[in-house]
């Protein structure tokens, strides 16, 4: 028997089944993101334009539709312009990517209710990490940050919103419009050209004046890849967008 011969044929043999296995991983991968990115909730409409305009969305679209109230809040925009809280006991940066409840115990001593708080890999950069205050404990409230300040790998400071949330405002609890209507608006009026959305969140909107109260309406958040976010009011279908503070 030549060794040498059917030694080259097994390693051909495994390359193969290789290449097989990878094609058939690949297969899988792309088959669950089609699953997960199902655009057969919008129009044929919104999808001819989508096509159109080159658009392409790389985040699921969220199908459910909960009833959620208008909330009420004090804010003071002063707490974004105050000097950085240096911790006494700075901690690993990594844990806000593996663990955030266990980056939260070691932080609790020295942040105000940062349990309270959720995580923002959208609007976070480098050397800060951004946190919104949670509505119900589930909704973000956007737009109002806790600032999480890192150097060499360690969270060494913060810097905290002066916020009171509030009850809901007395309207009572409306179901909130779908994330595809909301995405369709904006496909056909705002997206430019070969716009990618990356990211869909339901959550609240917050103003940035001081006010002893005012009122958050529950709004659908959608981030581009080149970093615009546009605001749709889950209630109202208005829409804000990066051109507009209205």
């Amino acid at each position: 028997m030549d060794w040498g011969r059917a030694k080259n044929v097994l390693i051909f043999a495994f390359l193969g089944l290789n290449l097989l296995l990878c094609y058939q991983l690949w297969m899988d991968l792309r088959e669950q993101v089609s699953a997960n990115l199902d655009f057969t909730s919008l129009s044929k409409e919104t999808q001819a334009v989508m096509e159109q305009k080159g658009i392409r969305i790389l985040s699921p679209i969220p199908a459910a539709t909960p009833k959620l109230p208008a909330i009420t809040y004090s804010y003071s925009s002063e707490g974004q312009n105050e000097p950085l809280v240096k911790l006494e006991n700075p901690i690993d940066s990594k844990l806000i990517y593996s663990s955030f409840s266990e980056l939260s115990k070691a932080l609790e001593g020295q942040i105000p209710d940062i349990a309270s708080y959720r995580f923002d890999s959208q609007e976070s950069d480098v050397g800060t990490f951004v946190l919104h205050p949670l509505v119900q404990e589930k909704w973000s409230l956007f737009r109002v940050r806790l600032e999480l300040i890192t150097s060499e790998q360690k969270i060494v400071a913060y810097r905290w919103p002066k916020i009171e949330l509030g009850a809901s405002s007395g309207e009572g609890e409306q179901k909130v419009l779908p994330a595809s209507q909301a995405l369709s608006s904006l496909i056909e009026k705002y997206f430019p050209l070969d716009a990618v959305v990356k990211e869909i969140e339901l959550g609240y909107y917050g103003e940035l004046f001081n006010s002893e109260s005012q009122v958050a309406s529950p709004m659908w958040r959608f981030i581009l890849e080149d970093g615009s976010t546009y605001y749709v009011d889950a209630i109202s279908a208005d829409i804000i967008s990066p051109k507009t503070t209205e």
